[in-house]
């Protein structure tokens, strides 16, 4: 919003010129949703405690989750809306990206409350049932890569996967990429809602992967970087950044609550609208599988489940303690803050290395 305002005066007062630069309203971006989820926070915290909207834990869980139980929950409304607030204030709002990511955030952010409120408000134990939540990930993701099909931003590119650290490689997968983005935006949303079961771990590890992504939106959508660089080039993916540094931001004052001991757990509110953007945007700036790596964190606890799950039906035996993963580390003597930061440490070592496929091609 602030563009429209101020940019078209730059003629009169040259300083409105700062307006144009992408870097200058990201960087504005965080702030601004820095300071709201830190504003927001401690007012929401307070009235789901007067609310009792508590977190109910798992009797199977690991023991020292019991104490947890009655944390407020739904704080991902803390990261929706000072995102959503943040986007709207420093992005271009006649840009199609920040549209189509706006209404995907507050779609996938509505499917994750009504889980919640069902869980939480209404005492419904499985909240909104699991076909009804994959239906409405399916549906946003075929509706998205329809769009895309009938106006790409770069047609010659499509259908077709980038292979990271393989220069001008490029797999082109038809009409099955509409399953592979299907697949990529409902597995990322529910990989870190897999992953959100230790204080601060989903959105610490969220933090990295949107700042990577924020780079190479960036770089997607400036034609002499993208060239230089060799990856494809998006004409208005710029923008993007801005929502991820929103993003970046907001989830910044959510860990200053959610850190151990945490003062608020995100829920399914928070968890299922940042896995799900952060799909949609590997398929918007055509980097999906560079999530892979970058969101390896996500990739392998969602991983562990399926495996846990597959060995125990087909063999009878677990292959971990627990799972996801970061309980099975719980359950042999790993602390909790200890677990999280190792997992950020090899966090922040995946997104280096997905980055240098920058240049190591």
């Amino acid at each position: 919003m602030f563009y429209h305002i101020f940019y078209p005066l730059h003629v009169y007062f040259f300083p409105f010129n700062v307006f144009k630069y992408i870097t200058f309203r990201a960087g504005a971006a965080i702030f601004t949703s820095l300071l709201l989820s830190l504003f927001i926070a401690p007012l929401l915290i307070k009235k789901l405690k007067q609310w009792h909207i508590g977190q109910q834990i798992r009797e199977d869980g690991p023991p020292t989750h019991m104490k947890k139980a009655g944390t407020p929950t739904m704080g991902g409304l803390i990261i929706l809306v000072s995102l959503v607030i943040s986007t709207f204030l420093w992005a271009r709002l006649d840009n199609r990206f920040t549209i189509i990511i706006l209404l995907s955030t507050l779609w996938l952010g509505l499917l994750g409350f009504l889980d919640d409120y069902l869980k939480l408000i209404k005492k419904r134990s499985r909240g909104l049932m699991a076909r009804y939540k994959l239906f409405g990930q399916s549906i946003l993701a075929l509706i998205i890569v329809i769009y895309l099909f009938y106006y790409p931003a770069n047609s010659e590119y499509v259908t077709q996967l980038n292979i990271p650290y393989l220069k001008d490689f490029f797999i082109n997968f038809g009409l099955l990429y509409v399953f592979f983005a299907i697949l990529l935006v409902v597995g990322s949303s529910n990989a870190v809602n897999l992953t959100d079961g230790l204080d601060g771990l989903a959105v610490g590890s969220i933090l990295i992967v949107a700042m990577t992504y924020a780079l190479m939106a960036y770089l997607a959508g400036h034609a002499k970087f993208s060239g230089y660089l060799g990856i494809v080039p998006v004409p208005g993916a710029g923008e993007l950044s801005i929502f991820l540094s929103a993003m970046a931001g907001a989830g910044l004052g959510f860990l200053w609550f959610n850190s151990y001991p945490a003062e608020v757990f995100m829920g399914d509110t928070g968890s299922l609208f940042l896995g799900g953007t952060i799909g949609i945007v590997a398929l918007l700036i055509k980097q999906e599988l560079l999530l892979l790596i970058v969101g390896g964190i996500f990739v392998v606890e969602a991983l562990s489940v399926i495996l846990q799950v597959a060995s125990f039906k087909l063999r009878g035996k677990r292959v971990l303690k627990m799972a996801p993963l970061h309980h099975h580390f719980e359950l042999i003597g790993w602390s909790e803050p200890k677990v999280v930061i190792r997992f950020w440490i090899v966090g922040i070592i995946l997104a280096l290395i997905a980055l240098s496929a920058l240049k190591l091609r």
